[in-house]
């Protein structure tokens, strides 16, 4: 949730807009969940009882400690905003970002000593917002814009004891961060339970260039179930 929280500035910005829009202006604030994917590249990484701890390697080699990297996948959260400055076009930023680490080689152990490499993702962007379809129970949601995807990782290692007397607690060091421009698309449908009160299921797209780096594909398709609330005039 920290991570959210430090792009809450960016959505600020969107509210900061709603005093300069149009009488008919309306803004939508939603919290989702749900995730994203992409394979895995070809590449590979020695796990940390290697004399090459950490570093590149080929599966298949015959590199006892060599293991395949992993795949995107698992839960994410996400914080989201539009200012629809007329009744169709509008602006909007949102961040996704993963709860929790993710383990990227090697799996972390409880049973023994040995560290482990962990990665969390984050997508942001920010987007032309077009509404084709803005009815008082539904409305159609495109937008398109640009944004970043920052892959941040750390080193995980189990806690030591001296004894029975006392006992440090694993810990995550951060170990560095991958940062990488986006292209993002998405479409969605808000489906109005009340007045003001929305579901927006929502597909889309983000095109990163070099995120073969880290993963399979540039292009990783994501879906995102927003639950959000609109404030002003829709119709």
């Amino acid at each position: 949730m920290k991570r959210i929280c430090r792009y809450l500035p960016i959505l600020s910005l969107l509210l900061i807009c709603v005093p300069f829009a149009n009488a008919q202006s309306s803004v939508d604030f939603m919290l989702g969940f749900g995730t994203a994917h992409d394979s895995a590249n070809s590449g590979g990484l020695d796990n940390a009882l290697s004399p090459n701890a950490f570093g590149s390697c080929a599966p298949g080699s015959g590199d006892p400690y060599c293991l395949s990297n992993p795949s995107l996948s698992g839960f994410f959260l996400g914080i989201s905003g539009d200012v629809m400055l007329w009744k169709h076009l509008g602006i909007g930023a949102e961040i996704n970002v993963q709860p929790s680490r993710s383990n990227y080689g090697s799996p972390c152990s409880l049973a023994t000593d040995e560290a482990c490499l962990q990665f969390r993702q984050e997508f942001y962007d920010f987007n032309a917002v077009y509404q084709p379809v803005n009815s008082k129970r539904v409305s159609l949601v495109v937008e398109g814009g640009v944004g970043g995807a920052h892959t941040g990782f750390a080193v995980n290692e189990s806690g030591t004891c001296a004894g029975t007397a006392v006992c440090s607690p694993a810990q995550a060091e951060p170990f560095g961060t991958s940062n990488h421009f986006q292209i993002h698309a998405g479409v969605g449908v808000s489906l109005f339970v009340t007045e003001h009160i929305f579901i927006r299921p929502q597909f889309d797209i983000h095109y990163i260039p070099s995120f073969t780096d880290q993963f399979g594909s540039n292009l990783v398709p994501a879906g995102t179930i927003w639950i959000g609330y609109n404030f002003g005039d829709r119709q």
